[in-house]
């Protein structure tokens, strides 16, 4: 139980659904769905197409998704993976006669968007309201407006002069980023989101929308054509699982970094995490150590799926983890992980819904960076994604772009199960930090007991680029620590990541929800 003279939130707890997004608008919707007789993928489409409006810098319809979803009456989990292709006449070589990296604000860092055609196919295979019920809620509010919240306003801020051409019409008020308080409205995207209320997928990759689309890609010098827009489709697959001390970890193949949350956790499971401070200097280290290698592994491993596969059992291998581990010092922070680990590796929304009947669902749904590429189509205001910046151009590298593929992702969903039965979905947003991140929450859930909420407000450090950002709420002595250590400290610009949960209590007949105070979401319940 927590300390209610300090600062903090309960648990929400319900018996019938649940749903925890990163704002309280799309959580009061997908509660709604719920009552209205619909299921958890019918609430999380809906919850999912509303934070598009509610935190257009985060996601959109111009994005991709990746899900989990536990079905009604059974413990198995599906797979859906909706990211997007690089357009059929990408090409690596011309790119790499531009510049060394593709250019995050260029259409040549736009791929196709994949979240639509996820989201119709879910409702059709797996919902019950139909398409038109789950859109219904983000239309309104697209055309109505809403009051921009706290946390996005800061976002807004932060990322607005990445807005180029229409998008800074679409998406600033009066050439600003909006206050909190202030509404936002997306009447635009409220005609595109018709669109497919009516026509289904063809609605968005096929007539006015996809037309009006390319046409703005093909303006800002992008290859894209009216034929990848309607050969892009979602695609079914196995999840990936790991253990950590009892408890199975439920990730997502590659593209996405599943893979490196599973080999992280492997990694952390050779030390007697349980024994440490949870917030102390020691545990602090070795976290720090095991992300610079495990996100390593995902920098030379994590591709299309096509390429990834050859990998991808290397990268689950408990032997792989052992010896990564080996590799880490007590007492000093490393340099240069890739050149240590190279005799072991020789060959920005999370939400999730739980319904009466205990169908789960774990979606996340982003553009990637902040107003993804920044720019946007000029008749439906589609802000597009910049997911083919997560391509690399190094020649022969799994990653590399090319025509139709998929790049690295760093959006993944998670479940936990244990004694064979759904226990929690999870997620964490914070673009790079998300498999960390899942690192971080797994073991405050495992070796420290914390319940999902606890285990989500305790304090976050992330290495990257050389350094290693600590929140404010790591003492100073913790920080001194780690100092002499090696470690280069930073106190991020902002809070690291996000995250949601749902616990599932099978036994008392509860659920019982969590939501990052990071964000302005919630956990809301019936």
């Amino acid at each position: 139980m927590r300390d209610f003279q300090i600062p903090g939130r309960s648990m929400v707890i319900a018996d019938n659904g649940m749903a925890a997004t990163s704002h309280p608008l799309a959580s009061k919707v997908a509660v709604q769905i719920l009552e209205q007789g619909g299921n958890a993928v019918d609430a999380a489409i809906s919850a999912a197409v509303l934070l598009g409006i509610c935190e257009p810098q985060m996601t959109g319809l111009g994005g991709d998704c990746f899900v989990l979803v536990k079905p009604a009456g059974e413990e198995r989990v599906i797979g859906l993976n909706g990211s997007g292709r690089a357009p059929a006449a990408l090409d690596a070589g011309a790119l790499r006669a531009k510049a060394a990296v593709i250019d995050e604000g260029s259409a040549d860092a736009v791929t196709i968007p994949g979240a639509v055609d996820a989201f119709v196919t879910l409702a059709k295979d797996w919902g019950r309201l139909g398409l038109k019920t789950c859109l219904a809620p983000a239309i309104h509010y697209a055309e109505q407006g809403v009051p921009v919240a706290p946390r996005v306003a800061f976002d807004w801020a932060e990322a607005a002069d990445s807005l180029q051409g229409t998008a800074r019409e679409d998406f600033l008020l009066a050439g600003k980023a909006p206050m909190a308080g202030q509404v936002f409205r997306a009447p635009k995207q409220a005609e595109a989101l018709r669109e497919i209320a009516l026509e289904g997928r063809a609605g968005f990759y096929e007539g006015a929308v996809a037309e009006d689309m390319v046409g703005a890609l093909r303006a800002a010098g992008g290859c894209h054509t009216l034929e990848d827009f309607a050969e892009q489709r979602c695609e079914y697959v196995e999840p990936i699982t790991g253990t950590y001390k009892g408890h199975e970890l439920i990730e997502m193949p590659p593209n996405g970094q599943g893979a490196v949350a599973i080999l992280l956790a492997n990694m952390l499971a050779e030390f007697d995490i349980a024994s440490m401070d949870p917030f102390g200097v020691e545990r602090t280290h070795i976290e720090a150590e095991a992300v610079k290698l495990a996100y390593d592994a995902r920098n030379r491993f994590i591709s299309d799926p096509s390429e990834a596969g050859k990998y991808l059992d290397h990268m689950l291998s408990t032997e792989t983890a052992r010896k990564l581990a080996a590799l880490i010092d007590m007492e000093r922070a490393m340099d240069g992980p890739g050149k240590l680990a190279e005799a072991v590796h020789k060959d920005t929304i999370y939400l999730t819904v739980v319904d009466r009947d205990r169908m789960a669902v774990s979606l996340i749904y982003s553009i990637f960076h902040s107003f993804g590429s920044g720019l946007s189509s000029d008749k439906y205001g589609i802000l597009f994604q910049n997911r083919g910046a997560g391509f690399t151009l190094t020649e022969g590298h799994p990653n590399e772009a090319g025509p139709g593929k998929r790049p690295m992702h760093t959006i993944i969903p998670a479940m936990l199960k244990k004694n064979g039965r759904i226990m929690l979905p999870f997620g964490v947003m914070g673009g790079q930090y998300q498999a960390a991140g899942h690192g971080r929450f797994l073991t405050n859930i495992v070796d420290f007991g914390m319940n999902p909420q606890a285990a989500i407000d305790g304090p976050r450090a992330f290495p990257h680029d050389g350094v290693l950002d600590l929140e404010r709420g790591y003492s100073e002595a913790v920080g001194q620590g780690l100092a002499a250590k090696g470690h280069k400290l930073a106190t991020p610009e902002t809070a690291i990541g996000g995250a949601q949960a749902i616990l599932i209590d099978e036994e008392g007949g509860l659920l019982w929800g969590a939501s990052d105070p990071r964000k302005d979401g919630a956990a809301l319940g019936y």
